[in-house]
């Protein structure tokens, strides 16, 4: 009992972040500051979420769950490192290629 609602919780939070960042990638204005939601808000969406699904996948506790369970948490591991990163690599590549930031009051080219 108690670990559903630890379940239903994780689930939720993790559905709220990523909400929270696909609203932030419609609704920032250029390629910098949209990344932002992208980088953070899906990679901890992404940790709540998977964690839950491994808690949910230890209701009935065997070798076999345990060791799915061990799987799902290294995938969160590998995408807890690798979200961030690629974020970096797609702002380093837009820096290169000359996108400018978005200023308030100077129109776009």
């Amino acid at each position: 009992m108690v670990l559903d609602i630890l379940v239903v919780g994780l689930m939720f939070f993790g559905l709220v972040f990523f909400t929270g960042g696909g609203i932030g990638i419609l609704r920032f204005p250029d390629f910098y500051t949209r990344l932002h939601p992208a980088g953070k808000l899906d990679t901890l969406g992404s940790l709540l979420m998977m964690t839950a699904v491994a808690l949910f996948n230890l209701q009935h506790v065997t070798v076999s769950n345990i060791l799915t369970s061990i799987k799902i948490m290294l995938i969160v591991v590998f995408v807890f490192m690798s979200s961030p990163t690629a974020t970096h690599a797609i702002m380093d590549a837009g820096a290169r290629a000359g996108l400018r930031p978005w200023e308030k009051g100077v129109p776009k080219e």
